[in-house]
């Protein structure tokens, strides 16, 4: 038997259709004109951060290439586990959420 607490929790989860984690509809970012489709936050991120890329590698000026470079060390600094590391990791951290 089915409660209605139970079609209520259904009826209010969703999936990320990037990373496949199951989270609540408040955790998600929908399409306009595709509901279907949800991203988590952290995938939203993701996806803003690509799409910048992409607008920065179509009209490439001064600031572009700044913003280049700064994909360029973020990208060595998370391959080399820096962001890791016990002393320097703490700030690397706070750096990529307050630069992105």
């Amino acid at each position: 038997m089915v409660t209605n607490a139970a079609v209520a929790e259904f009826d209010s989860a969703a999936m990320c259709w990037c990373c496949g984690n199951a989270l609540i509809l408040d955790q998600v970012v929908s399409l306009g004109n595709h509901p279907e489709v949800e991203h988590c936050l952290s995938c939203t991120h993701y996806l803003h951060r690509q799409a910048n890329a992409r607008e920065d590698a179509m009209r490439p000026t001064l600031a572009s290439r700044i913003r280049d470079r700064k994909r360029a060390a973020r990208t060595s600094v998370i391959q080399r586990r820096w962001h890791q590391k016990p002393i320097i990791g703490r700030t690397l951290r706070w750096l990529g959420r307050h630069t992105t």
